[in-house]
């Protein structure tokens, strides 16, 4: 298909009204004290009379509110209530879990996803490989801040002072060894150079951890997709770890963009 027909078909799909009002909903997310209707035309660049409909279907609908004493319009909590009917947290697992079945299948490796809550690594949400024999961690496991991919990772992609409050928060996992800072921030400069992480486990021999970030809008890792990796020596064809490793970095793009996460720029 060419560009022309790729874009043929994009236009064929538009919906124009919901467009205006999705520029709408997320041009006053950005103004918490609100907008007149003139200053919302002017900023998206159509009259207000173009505007006005969808403006008081919005505000018909309770996901805008007017202001006083001028009648600004503004954001309600509508919005917050309905996000909050379906967590982020469990909408992503509940995409996510399809997805990591899938890459298990085409990995022939176990998968799981990590986050750090109240000072402790924890696993969300496992997947074991397919075949007679795999390594996986059960949901609720709580592993090692500096001493797994899944804590690396989760430490490395976000701002000095986070990973900082991380460090001094955290509640050392079971046969976790005291974390030196000075070794334990060079490690996170690496991974975010490289945008993952790729080590020898060190917590079983004979695995190596392969470990990327999943980003929330504001460019921090929100989890980490990992994959104890494991190499097999009989006669059953399987991906290499290069293959493997684009499988899993493929997953945590993917599950990036089902959250709206954006990729931090890197440092100059």
């Amino acid at each position: 298909m060419t560009s022309d027909q790729n874009s043929t078909s994009e236009d064929r799909y538009r919906a124009p009204a919901l467009e205006k009002g999705l520029d709408i909903l997320e041009l006053l997310a950005a103004q918490p004290d609100g907008m007149s209707q003139g200053d919302i035309a002017r900023a998206l660049g159509r009259s207000p009379n173009e505007i006005y409909r969808m403006l008081a279907t919005l505000v018909r609908r309770q996901f805008l509110t007017r202001l006083p004493p001028d009648d600004r319009y503004a954001l309600s909590l509508r919005m917050f209530s309905i996000s909050q009917r379906h967590p982020p947290l469990n909408r992503l697992i509940d995409i996510a879990l399809p997805l990591m079945r899938a890459v298990t299948k085409q990995a022939w490796q176990s998968c799981h996803l990590g986050m750090e809550n109240d000072g402790e690594i924890v696993i969300i949400a496992s997947v074991l490989a397919p075949g007679n024999w795999g390594l996986a961690l059960r949901v609720g496991s709580v592993i090692g801040l500096a001493n797994t991919g899944t804590g690396r990772i989760l430490a490395a992609f976000r701002p000095r002072d986070e990973a900082e409050q991380m460090l001094a928060r955290h509640k050392p996992a079971l046969g976790e060894p005291a974390i030196d800072p000075a070794q334990y921030y060079e490690r996170l400069a690496q991974i975010r150079e490289v945008g993952f992480d790729i080590m020898a486990s060190d917590t079983t021999v004979g695995v190596t951890n392969l470990s990327f970030p999943v980003f929330d809008p504001h460019g921090r890792a929100i989890t980490a997709v990992s994959c104890p990796y494991l190499k097999r020596i009989d006669e059953v064809p399987v991906p290499d770890m290069a293959e493997v490793q684009q499988i899993y970095a493929n997953l945590a793009t993917e599950l990036t963009e089902h959250y709206g996460g954006l990729k931090p720029l890197k440092e100059a």
